[in-house]
């Protein structure tokens, strides 16, 4: 448990130059009407943002410190609230303080599919988050979301030899190599724009997936609280980390799911469930091939761009996560 600053008032002690911890403990006693009984850790981000799991007497939340000015809410507020209507699970948000980037959740556990999937039967999972994927795709409302435009993809593509080749492997590209990248990415580029576009989580895998238990039902609310269900909306996966999400090609999502960098399938493994996507996509009419070996061909050319991409952002992630823990402290 971690020990309370001394509180003089609310009011008065947010304006004393409280550490981020102690300022979010006085901002979540507010909130619940009451001290809570812990507040511990639950997961630390690769970037500024931390995440803490709070108990009180109703039982568990998740509180998210998100620092301004390195951190922005806005967009996690805005995901959560497309996503919500989408009918998928994400948390939902009970309290929040967007100046001070303070956020107050539900709790969905901690058990991801990757934690759980050595011992789970991954058919269910998977299944359950194909036909998430399928609903969250069908809701697409077009300019909701930031498009994943040349810009964005170039940007993302630049990490590769700026951070991962440069800076992680500490190797300096040649004028050849260099020309020969740059025709390459420009083909990755050239296939993802010519793709339909719908909502794209951009981490949509084993890591940002979550088992959900029932959960309690509806929670009484503290006197900054609404009341809520803390259960989820619904079959499915809890969905964490879309912050980030985008308006981007049809297969994305789906290749981050089968081709996970975190765990490996059997091909047969992946077919069986890029057809079952492809059905029940079809049966929603959402804008995937006719063809089906078309989709296969856009999976494989797609999931080197995803793990490229998954490389390049470690590379970069570990530089801020370093920069990250040193300012915190």
């Amino acid at each position: 448990m971690i020990e309370s600053p001394l509180r003089e008032g609310n009011a008065i002690a947010m304006e004393r130059p409280l550490d981020r911890l102690g300022q979010l403990r006085i901002w979540v006693s507010d909130r619940l009407g009451a001290e809570p009984a812990t507040i511990t850790p639950a997961s630390e981000d690769a970037s500024f943002r931390r995440y803490f799991r709070i108990t009180y007497a109703g039982g568990s939340l998740i509180a998210m410190d998100a620092p301004p000015p390195h951190e922005n809410c806005a967009p996690f507020v805005h995901v959560a609230q497309l996503f919500a209507r989408a009918g998928v699970n994400v948390p939902r948000i009970i309290a929040q303080d967007l100046e001070r980037g303070f956020l107050l959740l539900t709790d969905f556990g901690s058990a991801t599919y990757l934690q759980a999937l050595p011992e789970a039967d991954p058919d269910p999972l998977y299944r359950d988050a194909l036909r998430a994927l399928v609903r969250l795709q069908c809701a697409t409302t077009p300019g909701a979301l930031p498009s994943y435009d040349d810009a964005l993809l170039r940007r993302e593509m630049a990490l590769f030899p700026d951070w991962y080749v440069a800076r992680h492997l500490g190797h300096a590209l040649t004028a050849e190599q260099s020309e020969r990248l740059q025709r390459v990415l420009d083909i990755v580029v050239a296939h993802n724009l010519a793709e339909p576009c719908v909502y794209v989580h951009r981490d949509y895998h084993s890591r940002n997936l979550m088992v959900l238990a029932p959960g309690p039902g509806i929670l009484a609310p503290g006197p900054g609280m609404l009341g809520f269900d803390a259960g989820p909306s619904g079959p499915g996966p809890g969905i964490l980390d879309f912050q980030d999400a985008v308006l981007g090609p049809i297969s994305y999502d789906l290749v981050s799911l089968l081709k996970d960098a975190y765990v490996e399938w059997p091909e047969e493994q992946v077919l069986d469930w890029t057809v079952r996507y492809w059905e029940m996509a079809r049966a929603e009419r959402l804008p995937v091939r006719a063809d089906f070996a078309q989709l296969e061909l856009r999976l494989s050319r797609r999931s080197r761009h995803g793990a490229d991409r998954l490389r390049d952002g470690h590379a970069e992630r570990h530089r801020r996560s370093g920069r990250a823990r040193q300012e915190r402290h």
